[in-house]
C-alpha cells in the first residue's frame, strides 16, 4: 500500500514539473510513466487520463491553500499579512500551468471561474486590511475605499506572471520575479498607511525577503507552453 501511495505522489510530482516546463496540452501520460520509470499502465492503475492527473493536481493544490488558510492568526498584522502573500505567490508559481494553460483544458473542467480557494484568496487580503484598519494603520487624512483596494491588490498578484510573460517578455518565471511582485503589491499599498504601519510592514517584508523557495519546479520554462489559443 505504502508503494502504491509513493508511485501515485511521484507521479503527480513529475505531471507538474512536466505541466510546468512543457504545458498541459504537450504532456503525455507515456512520457510522465517513463520519468517516473514505471509502465504506462501502471502510471494507468493511478490515473486513467490526463484529466484525471489534471483533477487530482487542482485538489492538491486546493487543499494546501486550505490547510494554509486555518493556520491562526498571530499578534503581529504585518507578519500575518505579509506570510499570507508569500504562500499564496509560492502556490502560484508551483502551480502555474493551471492558470497560465487553463484554456488547454477549459472544455474538461471550469476550476477558475467563480473558484472558491480564488475567492478565499482574496478575502484574505480583505481581512488583512481590515485588522490593519482596526489598529489604525490607514492615515487619516486619505479616504480609503478597503473593497477597491483589496481587489486592487489582489489583481496585481493575481496576474503578475500573465504581466512577467506579455509585457516584460520573459521565457522564464523564477522566485525572485514572484518577490519582485510582492515588492510591486507593497508599492501599491504603502501610500495609504502611517508611518510606524510602513516601519512594520517593511520589518516583516524582511524577515522573510531572504527565505529560500524550495518547493517543486521553480523554474521550469513557461516558454513553449504560452501558445495562443482559441476562445469560446
Amino acid at each position: 500500500m505504502k508503494s502504491g501511495v509513493h508511485t501515485r505522489q511521484r507521479i503527480l510530482e513529475e505531471s507538474l514539473r512536466r505541466f510546468n516546463r512543457k504545458g498541459y496540452s504537450s504532456t503525455t501520460l507515456s512520457e510522465i510513466a517513463e520519468a517516473v520509470g514505471i509502465a504506462e499502465g501502471n502510471l494507468w492503475y493511478h490515473f486513467r487520463t490526463k484529466q484525471d492527473l489534471l483533477k487530482a493536481l487542482i485538489e492538491q493544490c486546493r487543499s494546501e491553500m486550505q490547510v494554509n488558510r486555518k493556520q491562526p492568526a498571530t499578534a503581529s498584522v504585518m507578519d500575518d499579512y505579509v506570510a499570507g502573500l508569500l504562500f499564496g505567490m509560492r502556490i502560484q508559481l508551483n502551480n502555474r500551468f493551471l492558470i497560465r494553460d487553463h484554456l488547454q483544458f477549459s472544455l474538461e473542467t471550469q476550476h477558475l471561474r467563480l473558484d472558491p480557494d480564488m475567492k478565499a484568496d482574496r478575502q484574505m487580503i480583505a481581512r488583512g486590511l481590515q485588522r490593519m484598519q482596526k489598529n489604525e494603520m490607514f492615515r487619516r487624512d486619505l479616504e480609503i475605499d478597503l473593497g477597491t483596494l483589496g481587489r486592487s491588490l489582489w489583481i496585481l498578484c493575481r496576474y503578475w506572471p500573465d504581466h512577467l510573460y506579455e509585457q516584460e517578455g520573459l521565457d522564464e518565471i523564477t522566485w525572485e520575479n514572484q518577490l519582485q511582485g510582492l515588492e510591486n503589491h507593497f508599492t501599491l499599498l504603502r501610500p495609504y498607511l502611517t508611518a510606524p504601519a510602513r516601519n512594520s510592514l517593511q520589518e516583516a517584508w524582511l524577515r522573510v525577503r531572504e527565505a529560500p523557495c524550495d518547493d517543486l519546479a521553480i523554474s521550469n520554462s513557461i516558454a513553449s507552453s504560452h501558445q495562443p489559443q482559441k476562445t469560446n
